[in-house]
């Protein structure tokens, strides 16, 4: 404990250099993480759109079943189609039903001779539709093909986008937290030349004389992650109703998110945690180290 116990008194002694600091670290791992569960959120909505059906084919009353199983099997030997499915006149019949179940006059208005035989489409990657859609359109007894391009680019553009965006960001912060944390304990250091000096003539190890300043710069980051995690925790909170409200479909998010009390939110939120912890101590530690290697010569 001998070390801990010197790591505290350190940092008790300089508060104004621990808590800029701690606010670096915060503000590092404040925006990483919120960068990171968005980057995740964002994966988790394209994963959860590619699982259903991205395009629809459908087919005019004139189409037999052989050109629909023909355009099945094209479609399947491409090797981009993760799943197609045939849905019936009296399928769709079906399906319109239980959609408007609530509306007795809407159910009276229709029947299964005026709803299309379709076909629903998922590709491996949403990108492959545009290869597909020119083959999906030019087959016999096909009527139409719908498929929200516009819906999927902008999908897989943002996600490119935040990613993107969120590691540089997350970079330069950990750069400029590494940086903060190496001044300090640089400067702690350099002020306690004489008495590092004194531990080195009496036989002191060098691990003995710089465990201390690496637990110190490691207590930064966690400290500051700590604070980060609870601002996202909170966050999260006050907006659960609106992200469940958008989000709720995806059921990842709708298991973690709509019972606090169960073990998937209890397990996402303490992983998260210790996620961010290990991640800020790493971090304090490396400028800690960066800094010993430069000012304490063995």
């Amino acid at each position: 404990m001998k070390p801990l116990t010197t790591s505290w008194t350190h940092i008790r002694r300089s508060p104004y250099q621990a808590l800029a600091a701690v606010l670096t670290m915060f503000l590092t791992f404040l925006v990483s993480g919120v960068f990171g569960l968005t980057v995740a959120t964002s994966f988790l909505v394209l994963h959860y759109f590619e699982s259903k059906p991205q395009a629809t084919v459908f087919f005019n009353d004139t189409a037999q079943t052989p050109q629909i199983e023909s355009l099945k099997a094209t479609l399947e030997a491409t090797g981009k189609i993760a799943n197609i499915t045939y849905v019936s006149k009296d399928d769709a019949l079906a399906i319109y039903k239980e959609q408007n179940k609530s509306d007795p006059l809407l159910l009276e208005m229709v029947n299964a001779d005026i709803l299309p035989a379709s076909l629903e489409v998922s590709a491996t990657d949403p990108r492959h539709l545009k290869e597909l859609e020119p083959i999906m359109k030019g087959a016999p007894g096909v009527e139409e093909v719908i498929y929200q391009k516009d819906v999927v680019d902008t999908l897989v553009s943002w996600t490119n986008a935040v990613r993107l965006v969120g590691s540089v960001l997350v970079v330069l912060l950990s750069i400029d937290a590494i940086l903060i944390v190496m001044t300090i304990i640089g400067m702690k250091v350099a002020m306690k030349k004489d008495e590092v000096e004194i531990l080195k003539l009496i036989g002191a190890s060098k691990w003995y004389i710089q465990l201390p300043f690496l637990l110190e710069g490691g207590m930064y980051g966690v400290v500051g992650s700590f604070m980060a995690w609870l601002v996202m925790f909170i966050l999260i909170l006050w907006f659960r109703s609106s992200i469940l409200s958008f989000l709720g479909i995806i059921p990842i998010i709708g298991a973690v998110l709509g019972n606090l009390l169960s073990a998937a939110f209890f397990g996402c939120t303490i992983g998260f945690l210790f996620i961010l912890s290990a991640l800020g101590f790493l971090l304090g530690g490396i400028g800690s180290l960066i800094a010993l290697k430069k000012y304490i010569a063995f």
